[in-house]
């Protein structure tokens, strides 16, 4: 797989902490989560990619240009979201947009109908022509995504891109982040510590702790499947199936979101074993698959805690 993004030996220090540590790592195409509490060197990884925090040693390679001296070049094929608000209170999204694109080197006429083409894309609506003070946080975060798409870049940096939203306003954030990481050619990195938005959207991951990386790799070899586990949805009659399941001998937990439930089973005949219930139960089972071992905790004994 081609690297878009090499670093050797990268380290960074603000004063006397030091915030990247050794980091040699490569990001290719896909999306990649980066993934660390807060502190660990996330952001600094990220401010060191775009030029705005400069390596005290190491080496840096982005689409095979040379950090941070083609910083320039690498900023206009790249898009980034930040973790910050950047809206303009007094004008609209439209305009804020038609400025970003002119500042890419669109003409007005094709800044203007890129701004529409993304604001539609990340289903703004009519609030577009409204001052962004008037907008809610889920809005101005679909601000920041259509800016950060606006002149189609191959590599995204999206830094905690579903903060402060309600979980509805999660999962549509995620689901575009998604869809725009499955467009060939693209390489996206989602930086969180929210290991549930990895997951939705990322099949590679990089851990960070205190400025190293303490693992990476395949999400889903890092999360192997659990013998005799299984997440399950039913249509309806959830608790008369939990019920049966328990009784049966069968462990059931809620996972969350939403009204699916990990079933550890008793015997080899598991699946068949939870199909008969349903049945029973006068419902069907609407979803299942194989659950694995968590990602959490993958982390938490990489960063060294139980």
């Amino acid at each position: 797989m081609t690297a878009v993004i090499e670093l050797t030996d990268l380290c960074v220090s603000y004063r006397d902490m030091r915030a990247l540590d050794g980091v040699t790592l490569s990001f290719g195409k896909g999306a990649t989560g980066l993934l660390g509490p807060n502190g660990a060197g996330k952001s600094t990884l990220i401010k060191t990619l775009l030029g705005f925090v400069r390596a005290e040693s190491g080496a840096i390679r982005v689409f095979d240009l040379e950090m941070p001296a083609r910083a320039i070049d690498v900023r206009h094929r790249l898009g980034y979201m930040p973790e910050r608000e950047i809206s303009s209170p007094k004008v609209s999204a439209v305009s804020f947009l038609t400025y970003c694109g002119r500042i890419f080197g669109m003409s007005r006429v094709d800044a203007l109908e890129r701004a529409h083409e993304v604001l539609n894309y990340v289903k703004l609506g009519d609030s577009r022509y409204r001052n962004m003070e008037t907008y809610s946080t889920g809005m101005l975060q679909r601000v920041k995504l259509a800016q950060a798409i606006l002149h189609d870049p191959k590599l995204l940096l999206f830094d905690e891109p579903t903060n402060g939203l309600d979980p509805d306003g999660r999962i549509e954030i995620l689901n575009l982040i998604q869809d725009i990481a499955e467009r060939p050619g693209v390489s996206v990195i989602v930086s969180s510590h929210l290991l549930p938005d990895v997951q939705h959207v990322c099949s590679q991951v990089v851990m960070i702790d205190k400025g190293r990386v303490v693992q990476s790799g395949d999400i889903q070899a890092l999360t192997p499947r659990h013998d005799n586990h299984f997440e399950i949805r039913f249509r309806d009659n959830d608790a008369a199936c939990v019920a049966a399941l328990r009784a049966a001998g069968h462990r059931c937990e809620r996972l969350h979101p939403g009204n699916t439930w990990l079933v550890q089973c008793a015997g080899a005949d598991g699946v068949r074993t939870i199909f008969e219930t349903a049945a029973r139960c006068s419902t069907q089972v609407r979803h299942l698959q194989p659950a694995r071992h968590s990602l959490e905790s993958v982390f938490l004994q990489a960063v060294g805690k139980d």
